[in-house]
Parts: C-alpha cells; structure tokens; sequence
C-alpha cells in the first residue's frame, strides 16, 4: 500500500522539490500551502491543499484530507518558512512575529496534528537549516527560530518514540530558491543585495565540495528518513550542505 505524506510549504522551492520527489516515489502527496504556483499537480498526482501554515487548524485541516482521502498518513514534513535578515536593533514585534510564527510556530502546530494521525512507522521531517548550528550577523531572528527547532525535533523523538514514530530534521545550507534569491537581494543580507556572486564566492570558499546543494538532494534524505533503511535514526539534525559545517 502507497504511503501517504503531508508537505506544507509545498507549492514552491524546497517544498515543490519535496512533493515531485515523494510523488515520483510513489507516495499520494498533500502539498499544503497558500497558493497553488509550482506544483504540477494534475500531471504528478500531487493533491494541493490551501492552507497557511502558521494556523493550527490549518495544519488539521491538511492532515484530515490527507486521512479522508487514503486513510492513512505515514509522513508529516515541516518545510514552511521565510529567510530574511535584519540587525537587531531593527527588529520589531512584527517582524520577529513573522520569522517565529512561520520558521517555529508552523512545525509545532505541525507536529502536534501529525502526532494524532501517525502511527507506528511514521515519521516527522522537519526542514530546517544550517542556521539552526551557527549563528550569523543580522540572522538573530532566523537562527533563534531554527535553533527552537532543534530543540522541538529532539523533545518529539523522545516523547514519539515509544509510539513508533521517529523525527528527525535536515539542515540545508543556502539552496537555491525563489525565496532565498529574493531575501539576498536585500541590503542587510550578508549577500548586500548580490544574490548570485555571494552564492557563488560562498560555494567557492565554505563548501567541502565547491557548490551548494540543491533542492532535490535534500528530497532524497528526506525520502530516506522516511524509508526502512532508516528505521534506527530519530532525533537527529543531519547537514545536507556539501561540507560548510563538518561534523
């Protein structure tokens, strides 16, 4: 029997690379998200369910049609989030509302409504990032989200795994998408509003491998994480980032 799997955030970027991966591997994907943009979903089978991710209901909302659809959910990934830098002295309430809401609020309002819907041999992914391990300058907001994260992967393996289900997160350095392109172009960023000789300096400089790892490398461990193959792994933050942070 196909496995089902929920993917918010996933109309675009990483979460649009999650779907057709999950979808090509044979799982009935829900790709949950504000609007539909990216997703071939008739030519795919991949099920575009409206939602926003900082809303819990919203969450329950994705995994009741998932379950009422297949009868079953075997997979819930947290991809949702929003890059974005800015010193600290100018953040205000609005903005570090958005970055924790979308980046940390989203993956436990995630888990919570997975947790009532998996059972044993389920898993949990989150999408996280290499800033959940390092903090960066004008990146407080973002890094204090993902750092939150961790914590929330490693409490839920404890508290699930006597279930039977497993949570794990991926950390992704920098990978190219629409988003991050946008939140490079920012002065504040670290790439001060040159998105591509910044990726390009920082691929040449920090990675092991001389580039940075791309969208489908990351829907193949997550594909992985979910697999038998990895049944013995739980609680873990594991880098896909080509070597910029060896550990």
């Amino acid at each position: 029997m196909n496995r089902t799997v929920c993917i918010t955030g996933g109309s675009r970027g990483i979460g649009r690379d999650l779907a057709i991966a999950f979808a090509n591997a044979g799982y009935s994907v829900f790709a949950g998200a504000r609007t539909e943009s990216g997703v071939e979903t008739a030519a795919r089978g991949i099920r575009f369910v409206r939602m926003d991710a900082r809303r819990d209901d919203d969450h329950a909302g994705l995994v009741e049609t998932a379950v009422a659809e297949t009868g079953r959910l075997d997979c819930y990934i947290n991809n949702a989030g929003v890059s974005a830098w800015r010193p600290v002295i100018e953040i205000d309430e609005e903005f570090l509302e958005d970055m924790l809401s979308t980046n940390l609020k989203s993956a436990f309002w995630g888990s919570k409504r997975a947790a009532l819907a998996l059972s044993e041999g389920g898993t949990i992914i989150n999408i996280s990032s290499l800033a959940a391990k390092r903090g960066t300058p004008n990146n407080s907001a973002y890094c204090a989200a993902k750092f939150g994260m961790t914590g929330l992967t490693q409490a839920l393996a404890k508290e699930l795994g006597p279930k039977g289900i497993r949570v794990n997160a991926l950390c992704p350095v920098l990978v190219r998408t629409p988003g991050l392109i946008e939140a490079l172009s920012d002065p504040t960023s670290p790439a001060k509003g040159d998105p591509e000789g910044f990726l390009a300096a920082f691929a040449s400089s920090q990675s092991a491998l001389g580039r940075l790892p791309t969208g489908a490398e990351v829907a193949a461990m997550a594909l992985y994480l979910d697999s038998p193959a990895a049944s013995a792994i739980s609680g873990q933050s594991i880098n896909v980032d080509c070597g910029v942070l060896p550990q």
